[in-house]
């Protein structure tokens, strides 16, 4: 198996209203499988998520570091378009990726 490089940023999934609620009631019983840290978006955090989401698909992340609603929502995007997958929802420092496996 090849190693795990840092995904290309590409272009952020956009889910149909259906989906975002499927996902949100299967996303209720995970826990955070990622936690960020006072680093931040680092490559080896980047690492981590990309080989969360290739195992499970859907994953909740624990963005600790952030303190504001606005920072996270812009962290959503970031992570979203970098890792090419769809934001589902955010709860308070939680937020919810999914990308089809």
């Amino acid at each position: 198996m090849p190693p795990l490089k840092l995904p290309e940023a590409g272009a952020a999934l956009v889910l149909s209203m259906a989906d975002r609620v499927r996902l949100r009631q299967e996303a209720h019983r995970l826990d955070p499988v990622v936690l960020m840290g006072q680093s931040g978006m680092t490559d080896a955090l980047l690492l981590e998520m990309e080989r969360a989401l290739r195992a499970h698909g859907l994953i909740k992340v624990r963005a600790s570091g952030v303190d504001t609603a606005a920072a996270r929502s812009v962290l959503a995007n970031t992570l979203t378009q970098r890792l090419s997958a769809a934001f589902v929802q955010q709860i308070g420092k939680i937020l919810v990726l999914y990308r089809p496996r």
